[in-house]
């Protein structure tokens, strides 16, 4: 749903000169330092990308998933490591305190969210529960006006830079299950918690991952999201879900980027005495790109529309995440095709993006997650209707 078009445009067209003027030329210094330059993070802040899903009340923008889509679509093509500075405050680390939190904890933690002022980072995934979230093995118990919390967490995006975890603990040993598994707000300078080495990745230099150890970490009771044990779980698909949107049109903005460049190539090369774009075969890879990106494109835009009209987007989520996350795969490795040689070479950018655009598959759930889940529902609602 866009609420206000000129409004938005307004916003897409500072995103899009934002893009153009200063990220896309800092791509190469970022992929040589992995770092982001502060200046570049402070301009995101004054730019507001920070709070783009946060309401209006707490700070933030207040974006309609379609028109968080639609900065999405603009923001990204660039490298995907400048979008995950804001991604984890605007999308899994803020909204199960929305979703999900009582109103003091709105109001302590989303306007310094919607700032930038606090970064805040997910804390899920563990050494052995990625996909299988509801075998969470970090413990925390309850001593009377806090929770004492244990455990290691893995591939914690935006870890190090982090002010605050939405963090998943099980809070009920007995229950081996999803019911065991609550969710905290928990600041990062507790004691108590450490970091791990940045993890060496395939891609995405500058955007950052490590393991956070929680050793005796006392969390107030007061920051159990929603104050109700056994929850977590539900927060976390519930969060997850609207991030599988999210990632959909990541993938199809990054694609974008991908495909222009591509196409721009095959304009100028020649060989044979003439561009490649004249040859039939190159022409084959960029309209099969062209047509499988429009179609990524409409179903993230489709299944943004259908969670604003209060829908249930299980499927329609998983399966725009699940279409859009591959297909920017498959035209990631088709640019490398049409570049040739060039394609291989870090001095032309493809072989970057090849790199950074892998990660889509996995996170926020892999391609094989996403198959399990909308095989299920259209199990669950045949029977249902049979």
């Amino acid at each position: 749903m866009i609420r206000d078009q000129e409004t938005l445009d307004a916003l897409l067209d500072s995103v899009r000169r934002f893009v153009r003027e200063r990220l896309v030329p800092a791509e190469n210094e970022v992929a040589e330092t992995d770092e982001i330059p502060e200046a570049i993070v402070q301009e995101m802040r004054e730019l507001g990308l920070f709070g783009l899903t946060i309401p209006e009340a707490f700070g933030g923008l207040e974006l309609t998933m379609e028109e968080e889509v639609h900065v999405l679509l603009e923001l990204c093509q660039t490298s995907p490591a400048f979008r995950s500075v804001i991604g984890t405050t605007v999308g899994i680390g803020s909204q199960g305190i929305l979703m999900d939190g009582t109103d003091a904890q709105k109001a302590e933690w989303l306007p310094r969210l919607a700032t930038g002022e606090v970064i805040a980072s997910f804390a899920l995934t563990e050494p052995e529960a990625g996909s299988d979230a509801a075998s969470l093995r970090t413990t925390a118990v309850r001593q009377g006006d806090h929770y004492i919390v244990n455990g290691t967490k893995r591939f914690i995006t935006n870890a190090p830079h982090a002010g605050m975890f939405t963090l998943m603990a099980r809070t009920n040993p007995a229950d081996k299950g999803a019911g065991g598994v609550s969710s905290f707000i928990v600041d990062a300078k507790s004691p108590g918690i450490s970091f791990g080495k940045y993890d060496k990745k395939m891609g995405q230099r500058g955007a950052h991952t490590c393991d956070v150890i929680f050793d005796n970490v006392k969390v107030p009771a007061a920051n159990l999201i929603g104050l109700q044990e056994g929850r977590g779980f539900k927060t976390a698909m519930k969060v997850l879900e609207k991030g599988r949107i999210h990632i959909a049109a990541v993938a199809v903005g990054c694609a974008k980027r991908i495909l222009r460049d591509a196409l721009q190539y095959a304009l100028e090369r020649k060989q044979f005495g003439q561009a490649i774009c004249d040859f039939q075969l190159v022409q084959a890879m960029l309209a099969d790109s062209q047509a499988e990106l429009y179609a990524a494109e409409c179903m993230t835009i489709d299944a943004a529309r259908r969670r604003d009209a209060g829908q249930n987007v299980s499927t329609e989520a998983s399966s725009a995440k699940m279409f859009a996350t591959e297909m920017c795969g498959r035209v990631a490795d088709r640019a490398v095709q049409i570049l040739g040689g060039s394609g291989y070479m870090a001095e032309y950018g493809i072989e970057r993006f090849y790199r950074d655009v892998r990660l889509f598959r996995l996170y926020e759930g892999t391609t094989q997650i996403q198959q399990i889940i909308i095989a299920r529902n259209m199990v669950r609602e045949a029977k249902a209707a049979a």
